[in-house]
């Protein structure tokens, strides 16, 4: 029997960036995948596909790694055990679904991340890049964490492609925005923390699993196409920077040495008396 991929990822209000995503979907050499959607939005739109198998999860807005569990779950349930998280505002390579199932296959018990560009007119130096160089802009290609001010580094980002990652191997940190496991990862170390609702639950995950014995491992096979931050009204939104510095909090407090969680307090609080 094929192996089945089960793709999860999570809708909020924003029903136009799924198009491209499903298009994409639409088109991969391997079939063998079904995807669950868990839609948080508050006005809800019917979702179908007649070209796609898709379970649809009406579900509250807790947060996105509420959701991403709440999909988990359902594909367990099912019986799947290869897991993919996609963010929904992404495009996939015609022949991800076929990578994926391969590289899990090959590494098993393992956190795997991919390459993954930006989608052509959403760089963040929008000008700065010729024509033919669009759609090959490096978004993430591997990752870290800076512990002295626990943030979450993509290696590679806004560099063009030229093939300065083209070899996998291990890394300290895989994006949300495209992580593979399998059920053996999800038995040792569970579900996503739900106590971030936006940001660094994917950074708190590869840390439950890297503490647990569990490689973090990036693969450049895997290729995506990202619209950076659509799902929360863009990049530098007030959304955006709420819960990028509340859950960096988190996080730290969490994880970080406590010379940093001391900073990290500090200014966190300095910032609220200030209103900022």
């Amino acid at each position: 029997m094929p192996h089945q991929l089960a793709l999860l990822t999570v809708v909020y209000e924003n029903y136009q960036v799924l198009d491209d995503f499903l298009r994409s979907l639409e088109k991969q050499t391997n079939r063998h995948f079904e995807l669950f959607i868990a839609d948080a939005s508050a006005h809800k739109k019917k979702l179908t596909s007649n070209a796609l198998p898709v379970t649809k999860l009406s579900i509250a807005n807790r947060g996105y790694a509420y959701a991403i569990n709440i999909a988990l779950k359902e594909a367990i349930k099912k019986g799947l055990d290869n897991f993919c998280v996609l963010n929904d505002d992404t495009q996939l390579s015609d022949n991800f679904v076929e990578k994926a199932i391969d590289v899990l296959q090959k590494h098993k018990n393992t956190l795997i991340g991919g390459k993954i560009y930006y989608a052509p007119g959403y760089e963040y130096h929008k000008n700065r890049y010729r024509q033919e160089e669009k759609g090959k802009v490096i978004w993430y290609a591997g990752g870290r964490i800076e512990w002295s001010q626990v943030l979450t580094l993509h290696l590679g980002v806004d560099e063009v492609d030229a093939g300065q990652f083209a070899r996998p191997g291990k890394t300290e940190f895989i994006t949300g925005c495209l992580v593979c496991f399998d059920k053996k990862v999800v038995d040792k170390i569970g579900f996503w923390d739900e106590n971030y609702f936006l940001y660094y639950e994917d950074a708190d995950y590869c840390l439950k699993a890297k503490n647990a014995g569990i490689d973090l491992y990036y693969d450049p096979q895997l290729i995506i196409w990202h619209k950076h931050a659509q799902s929360t009204q863009g990049s530098g939104s007030k959304l955006h920077e709420h819960y990028q510095k509340l859950n960096q909090l988190r996080f730290g407090l969490k994880y970080a040495p406590w010379k940093t969680k001391v900073h990290l307090l500090k200014n966190y609080l300095g910032a609220k008396l200030l209103g900022r």
